[in-house]
């Protein structure tokens, strides 16, 4: 009984010893069950990784665009840099000198004798833009201004004198022509759309540095500086520097919006520190659909066919004074030329101009614009204020002359 006692025993701890092992190793090890049995360990499930927090909708609507900007705007370049030049214009500069006598004695005698007349050769830089495949080429006035000799360097590294066809001082403009082949172009179309924002690109040749292009975009348009007697500009960011004149200003797809002019330099003003105020990044450039107009008319005519009064114009910087209310518009009259029609028909210095052959003036640049649209010969009627009371003109417009002219031409 004893021993059956004992056997009992001995297995009832070996089946505890049993049990707890397997409990043990299915909880260490939980697929050893399975592998036992000859099944398949489920696989484990996979972790779900964080969803990111969604991003708050933008509270502005976005306007439509065009598309993401380039990376690289190389391909415009390519299009438009081939028919940019740089242009090397030669001038005789005469200089006359001045004999001063070392002696104080002498020079109370004889005061400072003339010497003799000195002759040197400078060289201005600009930049052109080739127009057509026969040899047209655009440019500022100021670039080729008095030259005798014009060089003109070729994107390959062929190098053409230039003569000038043409010139337009209004609007700081000239035409040259070149006698070479296989000539790069790039097409004036005024129908090419500019817009406040748009990326423009100017080339040119700026220092004489040779071809260089600076980015930036259209800062505004209709810019008036006060140089010229017809203005248009547009204004950009992109430098512009000595050089760069007469080069070109091209937007994103190489197309060609401009002819760079100017950049704005402070003449006066405030100081800070005694030092006046540099401005950086407004430079100006001649639309292209006003550039093509002037090229157009110096081909046909070798000069700008333009209609004159004979007077200079001007805001109307005091409303109250010339009887005006204070949101009036028109154009004042700030001179009138000697003999010319204007003078003739009793304009004055002063009057104020309302109304052109009825309509009305918003400016003395929009009445300059309307008038230089007129062909010479044609009659006009002006209406306008003189000192408060009601003035009327009745005159035929003339050709325009040069400014540094300015002499009456025959009607």
């Amino acid at each position: 009984m004893k021993n059956a006692a004992r056997a009992l025993a001995f297995l009832l701890q070996f089946a505890t010893l049993g049990l707890a092992i397997a409990f043990v190793v299915t909880r260490l090890w939980p697929a050893t069950a399975e592998r036992l049995r000859g099944e398949a360990a489920p696989a484990p499930a996979a972790e779900t990784p964080p969803t990111p927090p969604t991003a708050a909708a933008p509270t502005l609507s976005a306007a439509p665009t065009a598309g993401a900007g380039p990376v690289s705007y190389a391909d415009a370049v390519a299009r438009a840099a081939p028919a940019v030049v740089n242009i090397y214009a030669n001038k005789v500069v005469t200089q006359r000198t001045v004999r001063v006598f070392p002696d104080p004695t002498l020079q109370r005698l004889f005061g400072a004798l003339p010497g003799p007349v000195l002759r040197r050769r400078e060289q201005s830089l600009g930049s052109g833009v080739i127009v057509s495949a026969d040899g047209y080429v655009l440019t500022n006035y100021h670039v080729i201004a008095a030259a005798d000799d014009i060089q003109i360097l070729l994107y390959d590294g062929r190098v053409a004198r230039a003569l000038v066809v043409g010139s337009d001082e209004d609007t700081d403009l000239a035409v040259l022509k070149i006698d070479a082949s296989n000539l790069p172009t790039i097409t004036l179309d005024p129908a090419v759309q500019i817009n406040v924002g748009d990326v423009v690109l100017a080339i040119g040749n700026p220092f004489g540095f040779g071809k260089t292009v600076t980015l930036g975009i259209v800062s505004a348009l209709g810019r008036q500086l006060g140089q010229w007697a017809y203005e248009d500009f547009i204004q950009t960011d992109a430098a512009i520097n000595a050089g760069n004149s007469g080069g070109a200003l091209v937007n994103a797809r190489g197309e060609l919006i401009g002819i760079n002019t100017a950049n704005y330099r402070e003449q006066g003003g405030d100081t800070y520190g005694g030092q006046r105020p540099i401005a950086e990044g407004i430079g100006f450039a001649i639309p292209v659909r006003a550039a093509k107009t002037v090229m157009d008319q110096i081909i046909a005519h070798g000069l700008v066919v333009r209609g004159w009064m004979g007077a200079e114009f001007g805001p109307v910087q005091v409303a109250a004074e010339a009887g005006l209310p204070a949101a009036a518009r028109g154009a004042m009259v700030l001179e009138v030329y000697p003999g010319s029609h204007a003078a003739e028909a009793g304009m004055q210095p002063g009057d104020v101009l309302l109304r052109l052959d009825g309509q009305d003036i918003l400016d003395a640049a929009e009445l300059r614009t309307r008038e230089a649209a007129l062909a010479p010969g044609t009659r006009v009627h002006l209406s306008g204020l003189r000192a408060g009371q009601p003035v009327e003109f009745d005159l035929a417009l003339v050709q325009r002359p040069s400014p540094n002219r300015m002499r009456i031409p025959s009607a």
